[in-house]
């Protein structure tokens, strides 16, 4: 495994790598960092040059340095700045933060992305203007980020963290965690309310998806919060090029819990594209893997 970092505009972004073969870069949840996904790389190092940056403030890269508005495009453009480098297209993975992130760089530089799988992706925004239960969405993932907003106001940053950790992971999580680990998940808890500053406050909406053609594979948890199965399901019904998997039994850190079984769909989501035909024109939906 190499570590090596880029810098992006004053940031300096730090990476790992393993494998060779076609890149596949792997963009990690909130709080967590590239190290997330130490597992699934190694199950695809055998196929894939695996790459998974930490995103900005995370492991090793900075911090925002606070100049402007955060927003769900600085993360791109680290990732983005990184696939350059590459010289040719990566397929992009992305988790919760990391899959708002991966559609976000989708919209903006198509011609870097291969293909694309999203997990349970973060991307609040796409359930504004809805309908009820879009609304009902937003609401549930809003009053949990003004939550944590408010208890990191005033400075219970071990409280914040642990109303994060409980609402994804479910109740008594946080308390299950060692000592040391929450302590550090507690240290990026300031990153944390940014993120969800991105998520709910980008100006991308379902329409702007409608004609996206980067092959994508979802895959969602049956067990996870409903902001993020609505999400999935709007996803499965607007991009042209869309497959969709459920996992019943899972949750929302499915990458952690179920990477054995997503490993495989994401390398046949990926070996597909190799003698990727053109779709009739105008053929759309989701199609589920059996």
């Amino acid at each position: 495994m190499s570590i090596t970092s880029i810098d992006v505009g004053g940031i300096i972004c730090q990476y790992f790598a393993v494998g060779a073969g076609e890149p596949i870069v792997l963009l990690h949840c909130t709080g967590h960092s590239g190290r997330q996904w130490a597992e699934l790389a190694a199950a695809l190092r055998a196929d894939f040059e695996v790459i998974a940056p930490d995103l900005c403030g995370y492991g090793g890269t900075a911090h925002w340095p606070g100049s402007g508005t955060f927003n769900l495009g600085i993360e791109a453009d680290l990732v983005a700045a990184l696939v350059e480098r590459l010289n040719r297209p990566a397929h992009i993975v992305g988790h919760s933060f990391g899959g708002a992130v991966a559609l976000q760089l989708a919209l903006r530089r198509p011609d870097l992305v291969k293909s694309l799988t999203v997990i349970e992706p973060a991307a609040f925004h796409l359930l504004c203007d809805g309908d009820d239960e879009d609304k009902r969405a937003l609401r549930q993932i809003s009053e949990i980020a003004t939550t944590i907003a408010s208890a990191v106001n005033c400075g219970d940053y071990a409280g914040a963290m642990r109303r994060f950790v409980d609402y994804w992971t479910g109740n008594g999580a946080w308390d299950a965690l060692p000592h040391q680990q929450r302590i550090a998940l507690a240290s990026r808890i300031n990153k944390v309310t940014l993120d969800f500053w991105a998520t709910l406050n980008d100006s991308t909406r379902l329409g702007d998806l409608v004609h996206l053609e980067v092959p994508t594979l979802i895959i969602s948890g049956g067990h996870s919060p409903f902001p993020t199965r609505r999400i999935c399901y709007h996803l499965a019904r607007t991009l042209p090029d869309v497959r969709l998997r459920t996992f019943d039994d899972a949750g929302h850190m499915l990458p952690l819990s179920h990477f054995r079984e997503i490993q495989p769909l994401i390398k046949a989501h990926c070996d597909a594209q190799a003698n990727r035909r053109e779709r009739p024109h105008g053929e759309v939906g989701a199609r589920a893997y059996a």
